[in-house]
C-alpha cells in the first residue's frame, strides 16, 4: 500500500482539502462552461446511418463490426439508443470515405448523403453473435492478417459519432486489420457524465467478452484495444478484469492504447498492481492542457486525472518505467476542438507517416516521451521526456 501511495503521488494524485464540496457547489458552472466550450452544433442522428444507394468509384469503404450494450430502438433496427440493453447487440456497417476527405475529419452530411463529398453509410447488416462471429473471422482470413483494432469511446458521444469516428481513424491510420466499435450506452449530454460513468461501468462484461471472442477466433495475432477518455477507464478496467479471471491468453494478444484516459491517478495504479505488465507496454497518450479532463479532475475534488500529467516531472518518468507503462506527450500535435481533448484524432492520422520512426525511436519500451509536432520532418519524433526537458 505504501507504494501504492507513492507512486500514486509520483503520477501527480493530489489530496483533496476541500473534501469535494467546492466542486460539487459549481457543478452547474462546470457544465454551462464544458457546453459553451463544446459548442452548440447540431449533431448527427440515426438519419445518417440510412444507406445511400449511389457511390462513386474513387470512394474507399470501411467495414465496421459492431458489438454495443447500447439497447436497439427497435428489434429489427440498427439503431441504438442511450439506455443500456439486455446483453451485447451485434451489426455491421459499410462506411464510404469520400474522395476529398481530409485526415482528422469527419465529413459529415447535411441532409441527403452525397458519397462524393461526405461519409455515408452504403450497407448495414444486423448481426447476432454467431454472424458476428464468422464475419470477423471471414474479413480477417481475406485480408490474411489476424489483427483486430478494437475502439471504446468516451463521455459524450451518441452511436453515429463513434461509428464514424473508427471509420475515419481506421482510415487514416492505414489500419489493415478488422475494425471492430465496442460501443457502450453515454447518454451523449454534456450533463450526463455520472449516468456515462455508471453505464461504461456496466459495460464491462461486454468488453470482456468481446475482447475473449476475437483474441480466440483461430490465428489471432493481435487485438490492439484503443480506449478514449471515460473508454480509457472502462478499457483499464476490463483487461483488470480479465487478468483476474485467468484469461492470461486473452491478455497476451492484446495491445493497449490509452488516448487522453479519465481515470484518476490512484485508482490507475491499482488497476496496474493486477494487471502487470502488459507487452508491449501500455501506452498513455497525454495532453498537459487537455481542458474536458481539467473539468473531470474538478468534479473529481481536485484529483488528478491520468491523461493530463505532466511527463516532464521526474517522479512521472519513474512511476512510468516502474510501471511499464508507455506515457506519450502529444500536446504539440493540433486539437480539432477548443477542449484539447481529441488530439489522438490528428495523432492517428499522423502515424503513418512516422509509424517506422515511431517503433524504432521508443522501441516499444516503457518510460515517458514527448511527441515532436514536426514528426514528418524529424528522425527522431519520439524524445524521452528528460531530454526534452532539458533543451
Amino acid at each position: 500500500m505504501h507504494q501504492q501511495t507513492r507512486l500514486g503521488r509520483a503520477w501527480g494524485a493530489a489530496p483533496d482539502p476541500s473534501g469535494g464540496r467546492c466542486a460539487r457547489r459549481g457543478w452547474a458552472v462546470l457544465v454551462l462552461a464544458l457546453a459553451m466550450l463544446t459548442g452548440c452544433a447540431g449533431r448527427p442522428g440515426p438519419e445518417v446511418l440510412a444507406p445511400v444507394a449511389v457511390s462513386v468509384p474513387e470512394a474507399q469503404t470501411i467495414t465496421v463490426y459492431v458489438a454495443t450494450t447500447r439497447a436497439r430502438a427497435a428489434e429489427d433496427s440498427n439503431v441504438f439508443t442511450s439506455q443500456p440493453g439486455r446483453g451485447l447487440n451485434y451489426a455491421a456497417f459499410k462506411i464510404s470515405i469520400p474522395p476529398t476527405h481530409k485526415p482528422g475529419a469527419i465529413e459529415w452530411p447535411k441532409g441527403a448523403g452525397d458519397p462524393a463529398r461526405d461519409f455515408v453509410v452504403v450497407e448495414q447488416q444486423r448481426l447476432d453473435r454467431a454472424s458476428f462471429q464468422r464475419l470477423t473471422l471471414a474479413e480477417t482470413r481475406e485480408r490474411g492478417l489476424r489483427r483486430y483494432g478494437v475502439f471504446v469511446h468516451g463521455y459524450n458521444n451518441n452511436f453515429q459519432e463513434a461509428l464514424f469516428r473508427v471509420a475515419q481513424m481506421a482510415q487514416d491510420s492505414g489500419h489493415h486489420g478488422t475494425t471492430v466499435l465496442f460501443d457502450w450506452p453515454s447518454a451523449a449530454k454534456v450533463a450526463g457524465y455520472v449516468t456515462d460513468k455508471d453505464n461504461a461501468t456496466y459495460s464491462r462484461d461486454g468488453l470482456v467478452d468481446t475482447l475473449t471472442l476475437l483474441a480466440r477466433q483461430p490465428g489471432t495475432n493481435e487485438v490492439t484495444l484503443f480506449g478514449h477518455s471515460m473508454g480509457g477507464w472502462l478499457t483499464v478496467e476490463s483487461v483488470r478484469q480479465l487478468r483476474l479471471m485467468g484469461r492470461n491468453d486473452v491478455i497476451a494478444k492484446l495491445n493497449v492504447i490509452l488516448a487522453a484516459p479519465d481515470i484518476d491517478v490512484p485508482v490507475f495504479m491499482s488497476q496496474l498492481e493486477v494487471i502487470g505488465p502488459l507487452k508491449p507496454p501500455l501506452t498513455v497518450l497525454v495532453s498537459r492542457d487537455d481542458k474536458a479532463l481539467g473539468f473531470s479532475r474538478r468534479i473529481a475534488g481536485e484529483r488528478q486525472r491520468l491523461g493530463a500529467i505532466d511527463v516532464n516531472n521526474p517522479l512521472v518518468q519513474e512511476a512510468a518505467a516502474r510501471g511499464h507503462v508507455q506515457v506519450v506527450d502529444i500536446s504539440s500535435v493540433a486539437a480539432t476542438s477548443g477542449m484539447n481533448h481529441d488530439r489522438y484524432v490528428e495523432f492517428v492520422a499522423l502515424y503513418p507517416s512516422i509509424r517506422g520512426q515511431a517503433q524504432a525511436s521508443t522501441a516499444r519500451s516503457s518510460g515517458a516521451f514527448v511527441f515532436n509536432d514536426l514528426a514528418s520532418k524529424v528522425p527522431n519524433p519520439f524524445t524521452p521526456a528528460q531530454a526534452a526537458a532539458t533543451h
